[in-house]
C-alpha cells in the first residue's frame, strides 16, 4: 500500500499551528495555573469561570465546608469581640475589607485542617491569613502564624523574601514569587496537620515547616516573635484575616478537617 506524504507547505503549516498551540498553552498556564488548564482540556471550565462561594458534590463528600457564603458574615467575629468588625463587608460575593475595624476571624476553631481561599489586593496592599489564633495577647499575631498577603511589586515588604507574599511571615520565605498581577485572584491552599504546615499558592508549593521543631524555634528566637511567649504555641484556634489598613478581597473560603 502506498503512503501519501504531506507536502512541504503542509509541514510548514502544521509546525506553525503547533507553535501557536504551545504558546497558547503556556499563556493559559501562566494566567490560570496548570490544574485549571488540565481541567479545561478535559472538558471542564477554567477556574475563573467556576461558580464562587459554592461546594461541588465531590467537595461535600470529602468533608469541605464553606467559611464564607458570599452573602453574609455569618460564622465570623472580631478578634476583640463576638461581633464582626465594622470595616468588613460583603461586596459582590466577596469578603471585603474596606474600612477600619480590625482583624476578622472565624467563630469556630480548627486544629488539623486544609484551608482553601482566593485573595486579591489593591496596589501596595498588605493583609494576611492567620491560623491557630487565640484571644490571648493584644493582637491576633501574638498567637497566630501568618501567610503573608502582599503586593510584592508595590510594597516594601515584597523586597524581603521572609515578608513577601506567601511567606510564613518573618520566618520562612516562599520558593519564589508566584503572585498574579494586581486585580487578579490568587489561590491559597494551607495544610496544617499536627506540627506540619504547608503553604501553596496558585498551584505551587511555596514552603513547608514543622511547628515547634529546633529549626522553627531558632527562627522564632531570631525574629520579633522572640519576645511574645504565646506566638505559635496553640495547637488549635481560629482562622483569621488581617486588617492591615488596605483594601483586600477574599472569596471561595472553604475548609475541611483532617
Amino acid at each position: 500500500m502506498s503512503r501519501i506524504l504531506p507536502s512541504a507547505a503542509g509541514l510548514v503549516a502544521g509546525r506553525r499551528e503547533l507553535r501557536h498551540g504551545l504558546r497558547l498553552a503556556a499563556r493559559l498556564i501562566f494566567l490560570y495555573g496548570l490544574p485549571a488548564v488540565l481541567t479545561f482540556a478535559s472538558g471542564g471550565a477554567l477556574m475563573a469561570d467556576d461558580p464562587v462561594n459554592t461546594l461541588t458534590a465531590a467537595e461535600k463528600k470529602e468533608g469541605w465546608t464553606l467559611l464564607f457564603d458570599g452573602k453574609s458574615l455569618a460564622g465570623w467575629r472580631s478578634f476583640v469581640s463576638p461581633e464582626a468588625p465594622a470595616g468588613w463587608k460583603v461586596v459582590d460575593g466577596t469578603l471585603y475589607r474596606g474600612g477600619a475595624g480590625g482583624d476578622i476571624m472565624t467563630v469556630a476553631q480548627y486544629d488539623n485542617f486544609e484551608l482553601r481561599l482566593e485573595w486579591k489586593l489593591a496596589e501596595k496592599g498588605n493583609s494576611g491569613i492567620f491560623f491557630h489564633a487565640t484571644t490571648e495577647g493584644d493582637e491576633i499575631w501574638h498567637s497566630a502564624p501568618e501567610i503573608q498577603v502582599l503586593d510584592n511589586a508595590g510594597h516594601k515588604d515584597g523586597g524581603v523574601p521572609e515578608t513577601s507574599a506567601g511567606a510564613n511571615y518573618a520566618l520562612h520565605p516562599p520558593v519564589r514569587d508566584v503572585t498574579k498581577p494586581i486585580g487578579e485572584w490568587n489561590d491559597i491552599r494551607l495544610i496544617v496537620k499536627g506540627p506540619h504546615v504547608e503553604h501553596w499558592m496558585n498551584g505551587v508549593k511555596l514552603l513547608e515547616y514543622e511547628l515547634w521543631s529546633p529549626d522553627w524555634e531558632k527562627r522564632v528566637k531570631a525574629s520579633k516573635f522572640d519576645k511574645i511567649p504565646t506566638y505559635g504555641r496553640a495547637k488549635t484556634g481560629h482562622i483569621g484575616l488581617q486588617d492591615h489598613g488596605d483594601p483586600v478581597w477574599y472569596r471561595n473560603v472553604k475548609i475541611r478537617r483532617l
